[in-house]
């Protein structure tokens, strides 16, 4: 049955896309430990052509996560900058919120807008923002997460990763790092921080970004084909561990869902992400999957492979749970199936 497409634009996963995201909202999440200067970045990032028609939720509880020039308003309000960007403060549930820039957006009460971006409170974790598009399927229908940004201070930002899991867990879930204050902290800062944040996340591409000065497209656009530089596998604190689950041969799509489906009722909370391309018999084009714990976003068909190498590769970010025991347990599926 699986063969019998509706369309030859059509696989097994619906329609073939072109790109992951789709016709939705990209999101960019930018997420940093206190003091790291998203606001500066996020400000300067707004003021270019590039920003204009964003969308900024602050994703923080009892206080304003950006400065009187950027939010000139009362929490849990939304107001337009002149710039045509539209930002928006919650004390509320972040879904609650997003909800409610969709219904205001179609009913033409606010501007429309082209991209997301939602700043994170110093100490939050990332994990819940991630969630909170697999759970809610008629946000997953309007936006896309597109890239995860993580904002870290060289004049102290090496301190903070020592002694907080929070900041940690920033920069391993993180699909881009910018390093900030450079200028303050001294020429060797960027390289030893650099070195320090290599060993929490191995793939991550590393900026450095002055006065919060950054090429705007680091803050829009996925990193160039980032998931191939894991090396085997990358141990961290707090047991967190970073792997590639590679594949030759197309895989089964029943060997793919049934070992993911043990992995997320036995360790789903240890799961913290899980993104690739995946080479699955019967697809033409490369299958995207992620996961975040116990939550799995649909799998997307993409029209062609982005970079001719139709190799499977999922990268795995997860919590004391090894390389190893991931390929044994798909080892045992397949032979099962």
């Amino acid at each position: 049955m699986n063969e019998l497409f509706p369309s030859p634009a059509a696989g097994r996963f619906g329609r073939r896309l072109k790109r992951e995201r789709g016709p939705r909202v990209p999101v960019t999440v930018a997420t940093g430990f206190l003091g790291a200067g998203k606001t500066t970045l996020l400000r300067r990032f707004l003021g270019t052509p590039e920003g204009r028609g964003t969308a900024v939720v602050v994703n923080e509880f009892g206080a304003t996560g950006i400065d009187d020039a950027l939010i000139r308003s009362s929490a849990d309000e939304t107001v337009l900058l002149g710039n045509g960007c539209l930002c928006c403060i919650t004390r509320t549930d972040l879904q609650q919120a997003l909800r409610r820039m969709v219904v205001e957006r179609e009913r033409g009460e606010i501007p429309d807008f082209r991209r997301i971006v939602i700043e994170t409170s110093g100490l939050a974790d990332p994990s819940p923002i991630l969630q909170t598009f697999a759970t809610d399927r008629a946000l997953g229908e309007v936006f896309h997460v597109e890239v995860v940004v993580t904002v870290v201070d060289a004049e102290t930002g090496g301190d903070t990763l020592a002694w907080s899991s929070e900041a940690r867990k920033q920069v391993i879930l993180a699909d881009r790092l910018v390093v900030t204050k450079t200028d303050i902290a001294g020429e060797s800062a960027f390289v030893q921080l650099s070195a320090q944040l290599r060993k929490l996340n191995a793939n991550a591409e590393i900026y450095e970004a002055v006065n919060g000065e950054l090429e705007p497209s680091r803050l829009t656009e996925p990193a160039a084909d980032q998931r191939n530089a894991f090396v085997a596998e990358a141990a961290h604190s707090d047991g967190i561990g970073s792997f590639v689950l590679t594949e030759a041969a197309a895989m089964p799509w029943t060997v793919f869902a049934r070992a993911m489906d043990t992995l997320m009722q036995l360790r789903g909370a240890d799961l913290l992400r899980v993104k690739g391309f995946l080479d699955v018999e019967g697809c033409r084009g490369p299958v995207v999957v992620q996961f975040v714990q116990h939550l799995a976003h649909p799998p997307v068909e993409l029209e062609t492979w982005p970079d001719g190498n139709r190799q499977s590769r999922v990268v795995f970010i997860t919590r004391n749970i090894s390389e190893k025991q991931v390929r044994d347990l798909f080892a045992a599926v397949r032979a099962l199936a």
